[in-house]
């Protein structure tokens, strides 16, 4: 089967462009480029343990074949592990395995592995190369492109981070294959939060596919897989360090972080994205931007995919509020909220009121 390729071209600094890879069993040819790419001396595969048990042999061995010297290591499961502890733990592992500047790291995993490796190889003395090897949906589609990297403190999510570009990021659509329905559907979260913000005929494409997504018809797959990266790489392209559009990237996100972490992260990142992809268009029709009709096609593209749409009743909306206050994305005290106009026209809101957040969270546990 033919590769897909897709081309991050990085204006800012040329070298850290790269391709993002689309295939199916496609291991064999990972190692392949790789190789190639010559970019390091040595391979260190960073995998959680559930991930590694499925697929980290098949890695280490198509690896191994190409003689790229892998050893993996292995890390707890869970947005629990994404911590500056495991990160400790980690480093120590490489520097008694003997890791140097002449090493490389390869996130095997979802988005928690990604955020992981992608902060350590941006630290570890003072920077090596990392590779993405996404094997969930909600990670091929969005968090191992772009370079972000993240661990969560206490107080809140993706609070300490850099910004550090792989050199490949290869999406092997197989891993889906044994992906449970619930990753799945997180993903989806983020096709759909791509097709509101930057492209109308891939929503509508979603409408009338809900069988096909349902019973994942791989064929069916890689193109709205594609067009999502496609869509994730024109926007990181234009602004990579977010400081401008790519913002519009965190549609659903400003709630569902502050839902997410409320919920202690019993909630996943695609699921509490959901949600919160519900709250803003609410509060985009309470502020007379967007159109009832068109929060009432969004709700039901949410719910036609089986994804949440309401907040938990058991959670704090004083809370989630709390929570807004140490939001990333906040300026002053404001928190910048990405609000919609239509399908395919967002934009970013300098401040919501705070009792209007709060009656729509309210309303959303009904």
């Amino acid at each position: 089967m033919d590769l897909n390729r897709i081309r991050v071209n990085l204006e800012r600094k040329t070298a850290n462009s790269y391709d993002i890879v689309i295939g199916r069993n496609i291991l064999d040819r990972i190692g392949l480029i790789m190789a190639r790419g010559n970019w390091a001396k040595r391979y260190f595969i960073l995998s959680d343990r559930n991930v590694a048990a499925l697929h980290g042999q098949a890695v280490h061995d198509a690896l191994a074949v190409m003689g790229l010297d892998p050893e993996l290591i292995e890390i707890p499961s869970g947005e629990a592990a994404k911590s500056i502890h495991t990160c400790l733990e980690v480093v120590e592992k490489l520097i008694q395995a003997g890791a140097d500047r002449t090493s490389a790291l390869i996130a095997l995993g979802g988005g928690v592995v990604g955020d992981i490796t992608g902060f350590i190889a941006s630290t570890y003395m003072r920077g090596i190369p990392y590779v993405q090897v996404p094997t969930t949906l909600l990670s091929q589609v969005d968090s191992s492109i772009g370079g972000k990297t993240a661990i969560d403190l206490p107080t809140g999510k993706n609070l300490m981070g850099s910004f550090h570009q792989p050199k490949a990021v290869f999406i092997d659509l197989s891993f889906l294959q044994t992906l449970p329905e619930r990753e799945f559907k997180s993903g989806l979260a983020e096709i759909v939060k791509c097709g509101i913000i930057d492209d109308p005929a891939l929503f509508a494409t979603l409408e009338s596919a809900v069988d096909e997504i349902a019973r994942r018809d791989m064929d069916f797959l890689e193109k709205i897989i594609a067009r999502t990266c496609q869509i994730k790489k024109g926007i990181v392209e234009l602004d990579e360090t977010d400081k401008g559009m790519r913002r519009y990237l965190n549609f659903g996100h400003t709630v569902g972080h502050a839902i997410e972490a409320e919920s202690d992260y019993s909630l996943s990142h695609g699921e509490s994205v959901s949600v919160g992809m519900i709250a803003a268009v609410l509060l985009s029709e309470r502020l007379n931007y967007l159109p009832s009709s068109e929060r009432v096609r969004i709700a039901a593209m949410v719910a036609d995919l089986g994804l949440p749409h309401l907040v938990p009743r058991n959670s704090s909306t004083e809370g989630i509020l709390s929570r807004l206050k140490v939001d990333k994305k906040k300026s002053g005290e404001k928190v910048n909220f990405v609000l919609l106009k239509r399908l395919g026209m967002p934009f970013i809101n300098g401040g919501v009121p705070r009792d209007l957040i709060r009656n729509v969270i309210e309303e959303m546990k009904k």
